[in-house]
C-alpha cells in the first residue's frame, strides 16, 4: 500500500529491506557536537534579532520590560530545550515532537501533528525566513525606496530552491553550510555587541533613564511580546529532529543544548542593549529595520556590512530550518502517516531526497501570499500548543515510568513551568485579545480528522496511488530506509 503503518517496536532493526540479501539504506550519523551546536544556534540566529526588538519594545512599552521578555525567551527555551534533551536519550530516534507524541500518547495526535507541521507550520516558518532574507538581500539594489514585492519574493524562492539543491546532494555539504554561516552570524552580532559597548562607555545611556517607563502589564500583550521574542530563539529543539543522524545522542544532545542556548541568550540581550544605546526607544520603534538603522548610526560608510550580514544570518538559518523540517515530513512518513514515498532516501546522496522536496514545495506556495507578522503569530500560537503536548509527554514518562532507561535527566521542576508557560502562551492571546485567525486554525488543526480516520486507520488508498509511487521511485532514485535507534 502506499501508505505503510510500521509497527512501533524499539528494536533496531523493524526495517524494511530494499531487497532480500541486500544491505539496509539508513541515513549516516554525520551530525558531531560542533555541527549540533551549529544547527541549534545557527537556525537560533536568523531574521528574529535583526526584525523582532522593535515588536517586543512595542507590545512592553519600555526598555527594561523588553530585555526581561529577551532574558525570560532565553530561559524558556533553555528548559524546554533541557526537558527535549531528556526526551531525545529515551526515545532516540529522529522527528522531534512528532515521534514523542506517537511514541507517548499513540497515532491519532500525532498524525494531526505531522499533518500540521507538514503542511502548514515548517514550510510557514521557512517561507517567513527567506522573505526576511530577501527583503535585506535586494534592499542595496533599491537605496532610498521599498523593494518591489515581486523580486522579494523571487529571491525568496530561489533561496529555497538553493536549499533544495544543497540539502538533496549531502548531508555533510549541508552541514558544512550550517557550520560556516553560523561562524558568520556570531562575528556580525559581536560587531553590534562592541558597538554598543563603546556608545554606553561614551555616556549614551538616555534610553536605560526611568527604563520601566510606561511598561504594558495586559496578560494578551505580554504574550504577543512573548511570540515575537520566542521567534527569535525558535530552533531550540531543532537537534531532536535528527537524533539519529548525531554521532553518540546520548552525549551529543545535552551537550549541544548547554553550549548553544546560553550563548545565543547573551548575544540578544547585548546586541538589544546596542539598539538601545545607539537609539531612543522612539526611534526603535519607527526603524523598519532595527540592525540596519544601527548600522547607519553607528559604522556610518560601513552600515552595509549590517545589511550583507542579517542576509547571511537568515539564508544560516533557513538552512537549518529546511535540513529539520525534512526530517519531520521523512519520519512521519516511514511510521505510515504520510504518502510512502517521503519515507525513502536517495539510493547515492543517502538523504531524505522526497520529504525535501515537498517540504520546498509546500514552502514556495507559502511564499505568494505570506507576510511576516501574521506568519510568526500562528507558527508561534501552533508550536506552543505542541510543545506543551510534548512537555506533558515527558512528565507523564517521568511519573509513570520512572524505570526506562535515560543517560541524561532534567528535575522535575524545569518540564513544570515549560508546560505552564506553554499553557499561557497559547491561551493568552485569545482571552486577552480573540482574533478570528486562531479559530482557523484551530479548524486547519483538526481538520486533520478527515483524512486520518480514511487513509490512515482503515488504510483506503486509491490504487493508482500505489504506481504513482513506483514511477516516482524510479525517477527520483530513491528506495525505503530502516531506522537506527534503541
Amino acid at each position: 500500500s502506499t501508505m505503510r503503518k510500521r509497527k512501533t517496536t524499539d528494536s533496531p532493526h523493524s526495517s524494511t529491506d530494499l531487497s532480500e540479501g541486500k544491505e539496509k539504506l539508513r541515513l549516516k550519523q554525520e551530525v558531531g557536537l560542533i555541527s549540533g551546536v551549529s544547527l541549534i544556534a545557527g537556525t537560533m540566529i536568523g531574521s528574529g534579532i535583526f526584525m523582532s526588538p522593535e515588536w517586543v519594545l512595542h507590545h512592553m512599552g519600555s526598555p527594561a520590560s523588553s530585555l526581561l521578555i529577551w532574558a525570560a525567551c532565553g530561559l524558556l527555551a533553555m528548559f524546554g530545550a533541557l526537558s527535549y534533551a531528556e526526551l531525545g536519550t529515551i526515545i532516540k530516534e529522529s522527528g522531534g515532537e512528532y515521534i514523542y507524541i506517537l511514541r507517548i500518547f499513540g497515532s491519532f495526535p500525532a498524525f494531526l501533528f505531522a499533518y500540521t507541521s507538514v503542511i502548514l507550520v515548517r514550510p510557514a516558518g521557512l517561507a517567513a525566513v527567506c522573505l526576511s532574507f530577501a527583503e535585506y538581500a535586494v534592499a542595496p539594489f533599491y537605496p532610498g525606496c521599498s523593494s518591489p514585492q515581486v523580486v522579494i519574493k523571487c529571491t525568496a524562492a530561489a533561496c529555497i530552491l538553493l536549499l533544495t539543491i544543497i540539502n538533496c546532494l549531502n548531508v555533510r555539504l549541508a552541514t558544512s553550510v550550517m557550520n560556516i554561516f553560523t561562524a558568520a552570524k556570531l562575528l556580525a552580532l559581536l560587531v553590534i555587541v562592541v558597538g554598543g559597548v563603546v556608545l554606553l562607555a561614551k555616556g549614551q545611556t538616555r534610553s536605560f533613564q526611568n527604563a520601566f517607563e510606561n511598561t504594558t502589564a495586559g496578560i494578551g500583550a505580554v504574550g504577543v511580546a512573548f511570540y515575537q521574542g520566542l521567534w527569535s530563539y525558535d530552533g531550540w529543539n531543532n537537534l531532536n529532529y535528527v537524533t539519529e543522524e548525531l554521532k553518540k545522542p546520548e552525549v551529543t544532545l545535552p551537550r549541544a543544548v548547554m553550549i548553544a542556548i546560553p550563548l545565543v541568550t547573551c548575544l540578544y540581550l547585548l546586541v538589544n542593549v546596542s539598539y538601545l544605546a545607539a537609539m531612543t526607544p522612539s526611534e526603535v520603534l519607527s526603524s523598519g529595520a532595527v540592525a540596519v538603522t544601527w548600522g547607519d548610526r553607528v559604522l556610518g560608510s560601513w552600515a552595509w556590512l549590517i545589511s550583507l550580514s542579517v542576509a547571511l544570518s537568515t539564508f544560516g538559518s533557513s538552512n537549518g530550518t529546511f535540513f529539520s523540517g525534512g526530517r519531520v515530513c521523512y519520519i512521519a512518513a516511514r511510521e505510515g502517516h504520510m504518502p510512502d514515498i517521503l519515507s525513502m532516501a536517495h539510493v547515492r546522496c543517502l538523504t531524505p531526497s522526497p520529504a525535501l522536496l515537498f517540504t520546498s514545495a509546500m514552502s514556495l506556495i507559502m511564499i505568494i501570499s505570506g507576510s511576516f507578522t501574521s506568519i510568526v503569530n500562528f507558527f508561534s500560537f501552533i508550536a506552543w500548543f505542541f510543545y506543551g503536548m510534548t512537555i506533558s509527554g515527558l512528565l507523564y514518562l517521568k511519573i509513570k515510568k520512572p524505570e526506562l532507561p535515560r543517560s541524561y535527566k532534567v528535575p522535575i521542576i524545569i518540564p513544570i513551568i515549560v508546560l505552564m508557560a506553554a499553557v499561557y502562551l497559547v491561551l493568552a492571546p485569545i482571552i486577552d485579545q480573540p482574533q478570528i485567525e486562531i479559530l482557523y486554525i484551530v479548524l486547519f488543526i483538526f481538520s486533520g480528522v478527515i483524512l486520518y480516520f480514511p487513509l490512515v486507520r482503515f488504510k483506503c488508498h486509491p490504487r493508482f496511488l500505489q504506481k504513482v509511487t513506483l514511477h516516482l521511485q524510479l525517477f527520483l532514485e530513491v528506495a525505503p530506509t530502516t531506522r537506527d535507534a534503541n
